[in-house]
């Protein structure tokens, strides 16, 4: 238990609880997590402000050096002091004492789980004492399965409930440098390590399948693939395409069939089309259906033949104009349309007629206890990510879907819990994009069919407010930006006592926990990737089939 450090002397639900210290100020930081017992009632809460006071300001005002050293330490303590500032979140019913009446029967519904913390809805009587949390309250409210850091005073283990954490979105962000990759490389070594979920992970900068070095320390960093071997699975984009120089398990290939016109209308940006070229997408799919995308490039732009009636030449039969005059379509837009579709008809990792079908590929490894990493190699241009990850998505979502039916409608097996990692989110998640992509589909479905995304950014303003509202478990680094401060908060209770403690986290290794997957927020600093993670991440927890009523929770719960 740790010792008291102050009493309550004031406040309330809104603007907080006001602390009178009997510490030093320098012994509590903001953010401190703090504990106040006030009748059968114990509060949790974060420090969010500490401020100097005086009974008279004349002491305040005026130099104590020249006072004897008893009177001094006497004014610092009496006339002289500090207050802070508690935001309460959680309260909890410590029961009634042994031996009185109902002392049975509330141990009974704890141990069954009936009870536990619960949102602040009173406040602590005047003078209850108020003391640090100890290593007891942070396991009773970070209890889960997975460490993810520890407390920045104490360094007592804070921990994630990771089958809580799958179950809805979440994100993971900072500002360039504060560590994000890091983050994800734990995170989701936790996932593998304890098999909550299959996680298929789309690595547009190659930076979580084999080993890397820290640029800071320039050092040796174990990549997932050397974590867990087999169980991670490295696929890459195009026949014979390498990952940093060495040989995926499988290599992936887009049919043309696969193309929908909507993913192509993503990419206006990247493609740089004009307004003209949705009305030309619209007329191929209506001409020719799924079969849109290879029969216009199988047309030859500029084509011409010659009228034998008028002896002028006319577009062929064959070219795109031809086409275009017959659909009613501008012919300059049209060909404008193929020549850059030809940007993507010529990668690598696009045929007519793919060795085999690159969603198969991967649903098959996750549904069989696999993990996917897709490395972009060489394709790391925002045109290819953007295309690539939508399509996949896309096309992976509809499987869960169909799967997450028949476990409902004919009692099938319920799918593997799939947790799908996007770096660069704002890029597939923006406000003009978030209604288009699979992502911002998943997103709004929150745990509906298994499905789930982590979001990594560090422009969190630049994706929508609305799928911002919907991520679960938000871990966040140091933020510099007023917006991405604001668009991390959305959606949060507490975002004023929050907004001050992201913005004064340390630019390394501090991050604050908040959101739907841990019960209160929380700065800590976390955990280091390093050799005593990777030893205790190769310690392969016993495998442990989900129960009927498990995955009937997951669903319905």
């Amino acid at each position: 238990m740790e010792e008291t450090i102050g009493y309550l002397i004031g406040g309330g639900l809104k603007e907080g609880l006001r602390i009178r210290l009997e510490v030093p100020a320098d012994a509590v930081q903001e953010g401190s997590f703090l504990v106040c017992d006030s009748g059968r009632w114990r509060y949790f809460g974060l420090v969010t402000d500490l401020q100097l006071g005086a009974t008279d300001p004349r002491f305040a005002d005026e130099q104590t050096d020249r006072l004897q050293p008893a009177i001094r330490q006497a004014l610092l303590g009496k006339t002289l002091y500090t207050t802070l500032t508690m935001y309460p979140t959680l309260m909890l019913d410590r029961g009634p004492e042994y031996g009185q009446e109902g002392y049975r029967e509330y141990q009974e519904k704890l141990e069954r789980g009936e009870i536990g913390p619960q949102p602040v809805k009173t406040v602590p009587a005047h003078h209850a004492a108020v003391r640090l949390a100890d290593a007891g309250d942070v396991a009773d409210i970070f209890g889960g399965d997975f460490v993810i850091g520890h407390t920045i005073e104490q360094g007592h283990p804070v921990s994630l409930d990771l089958k809580r954490f799958i179950k809805r979105s979440s994100g993971i962000f900072g500002a360039t440098g504060t560590g994000k990759s890091f983050l994800t490389r734990m995170a989701l070594a936790g996932l593998m390590n304890l098999d909550v979920a299959a996680a298929l992970v789309f690595d547009m900068h190659n930076e979580y399948a084999y080993d890397d070095i820290d640029a800071d320390k320039e050092s040796r960093v174990l990549g997932l693939k050397s974590l867990f071997a087999e169980k991670v699975q490295i696929a890459a984009l195009g026949r014979g395409a390498l990952v940093r120089g060495n040989a995926p398990d499988f290599t992936l290939e887009l049919a043309l069939d696969d193309f929908q016109t909507s993913d192509i209308n993503l990419l206006s940006e990247a493609l740089n089309l004009t307004d003209t070229a949705a009305v030309t997408l619209n007329a191929l799919e209506r001409d020719f259906g799924p079969k849109w995308f290879s029969r216009f490039m199988k047309m030859e732009p500029g084509a011409v033949a010659l009228d034998p009636e008028s002896g002028k030449t006319v577009p062929a039969p064959n070219s795109v104009a031809f086409w275009a005059r017959q659909s009613n379509i501008h012919e300059k837009a049209a060909e404008a349309l193929h020549r850059k579709l030809s940007l993507i008809h010529d990668r690598d990792y696009v045929s007519q007629s793919p060795a085999s079908d690159a969603v198969t590929a991967i649903v098959d490894k996750l549904e069989n206890g696999r993990h996917v990493i897709l490395s972009f190699g060489k394709y790391d241009a925002d045109l290819d990510y953007l295309l690539v990850s939508n399509i996949l998505t896309r096309r992976i979502r509809e499987h869960w879907v169909r799967k997450t039916e028949r476990h409902k409608s004919f009692g099938d097996a319920a799918p593997r819990p799939l947790l799908i990692a996007v770096e660069e989110a704002h890029k597939l998640l923006s406000p003009q994009l978030a209604h288009q992509t699979a992502f911002g589909v998943i997103a709004r479905e929150l745990r509906k069919y298994f499905v789930t995304l982590l979001v990594v950014d560090q422009r969190p303003s630049g994706i929508h407010d609305e799928i911002m509202s919907q991520l679960g478990t938000r871990i966040t680094g140091w933020l510099g930006d007023d917006d991405d401060i604001r668009a991390v908060l959305t959606g949060l209770a507490g975002r004023d006592q929050l907004r001050g403690m992201l913005a004064r986290l340390r630019e390394k290794e501090e991050v604050l926990l908040l959101g739907w997957g841990v019960k209160m927020p929380i700065p800590i600093r976390s955990r280091r990737y390093d050799q005593q993670f990777w030893d205790e991440m190769r310690r392969r927890p016993a495998a442990r089939s989900r129960t009927i009523d498990e995955i009937n929770a997951d669903l319905f719960g």
